[in-house]
């Protein structure tokens, strides 16, 4: 994929105006220009190993030839938006085959994790007023957990400064400790809709939730006849080695929800559910004006070919394994590093020194990583790195955790 330049009037006596947009976010310094492969290159040409893949987004890395040739095949039926009131048949090929990689019968577009999120939170009270009673409202998240940051997303989302400044948040939202017992007591089958929870916490952390916790919390829904909604939005869709996070855990949930990766870093979330809730939603309880479009759909439907391929998610569990491995060695050398958390191409590290840190420190060595916290060092490399540029990202991780 070629990048298009523009020739741009300089004017050393003029000074860099400040960004027009809004900043909810504290932005790197560099401008990046291109994309190539696990690379990233800013306006100045210095390249940047990512293992951040946009938040879990670029699972497929940069300047993609197949996600290309999708959007172009895309464009080329002139159908960009149509709006949810028509059917596509990109739209219906995308979801024939969500449902087919999945236990879901129904699958339900939108344009985000946060989205994707809230419309589970309503699909679960729709279903839990129909099978239940008016009182079955209560929508329950585990301590660590990240949702969202819209106002019932926020709500299940365990941050407390991310709360606070937007408080009151919607009502009938409560977190409950990563304990059974604690589950035992908090979901009522008399009020108590649905419970969600990460298989693996990402920006909690990186914290891979005990089998045995999600097995007994499948038991206890099951049982009380609340819903079961896995948050799958960063450690779904090949990420943990799996296609799927719940396909290793031998627990099935009600609903899950999916973003991210995706559609290849077009804007797209997703809810699967099963037939039973969806057998409760009818036309009016939900909508939105763009997602699933023709567009997006067409390119998520490549994604999706490429993430389900088996050989790239055994690369992912056996170069995850080893990824492990040598991350326990790092922190044996370094004596920097507390503890180690992760799975496939998930990992969290806890550092001594604040995370930002050693975030800034990558910059200067052409490395990206993220945080999960104020001392975790977040790794989320494109599923398609190979063993080499992870061991070249792993000879400057040790350096700048060293330093």
């Amino acid at each position: 994929m070629t990048a298009v330049s523009f020739p741009v009037e300089e004017d050393v006596a003029t000074p860099v105006p400040a960004s027009r947009i809004l900043g909810t976010y504290d932005r790197a310094p560099m401008e990046f220009v291109r994309g190539e492969g696990v690379e990233l290159i800013d306006a100045e040409g210095k390249r940047y190993l990512d293992f951040t893949s946009g938040i879990a987004v670029n699972a497929l890395g940069y300047a993609d030839a197949g996600i290309a040739r999708a959007i172009s095949q895309a464009l080329g039926s002139g159908l960009i938006h149509t709006s949810n009131l028509y059917r596509t048949a990109a739209g219906e090929r995308l979801a024939t085959k969500l449902s087919e990689l999945s236990f879901a019968s129904r699958i339900f577009f939108c344009n985000s994790g946060a989205e994707a999120n809230e419309g589970a939170f309503k699909f679960a009270r729709r279903w839990a007023r129909h099978t239940g009673s008016s009182a079955k409202v209560e929508i329950v998240a585990l301590r660590g957990g990240f949702h969202g940051r819209l106002f019932a997303s926020l709500a299940a989302t365990d941050r407390p400064s991310f709360r606070a400044p937007f408080r009151p948040l919607a009502g009938g939202v409560s977190i409950c400790e990563r304990d059974l017992n604690e589950l035992h007591t908090a979901l009522d089958a008399e009020t108590v809709a649905a419970v969600i929870a990460e298989p693996v916490q990402g920006e909690g952390g990186v914290r891979v939730l005990d089998r045995e916790l999600l097995r007994g919390l499948r038991e206890i829904t099951e049982q009380r006849g609340i819903a079961l909604i896995f948050d799958e939005i960063q450690c779904g869709l090949g990420r943990t080695g799996n296609l799927f996070a719940y396909q290793t855990l031998g627990v099935v949930p009600d609903m899950l929800t999916l973003a991210k990766p995706l559609a290849g870093g077009l804007p797209m979330g997703a809810v699967l559910m099963s037939e039973e809730i969806a057998a409760t939603i009818k036309p009016g309880d939900h909508g939105t004006t763009f997602g699933g479009g023709p567009l997006v759909a067409e390119v998520a439907a490549h994604v999706l070919e490429r993430l389900s391929d088996p050989a790239l998610l055994e690369a992912v569990r056996e170069n995850g394994a080893w990824l492990g491995e040598q991350l326990d060695a790092i922190a044996a050398r370094s004596g920097k590093v507390r503890a180690i958390r992760g799975v496939g191409y998930l990992w969290g590290l806890d550092v001594l020194e604040p995370a930002k840190t050693i975030v800034k420190r990558g910059w200067e060595e052409g490395l990206l990583t993220l945080t999960a916290g104020e001392h975790t060092l977040r790794l989320l490399p494109p599923l398609v790195i190979d063993r080499d540029e992870l061991s070249r990202g792993l000879r400057i991780l040790e350096k700048i955790i060293s330093r």
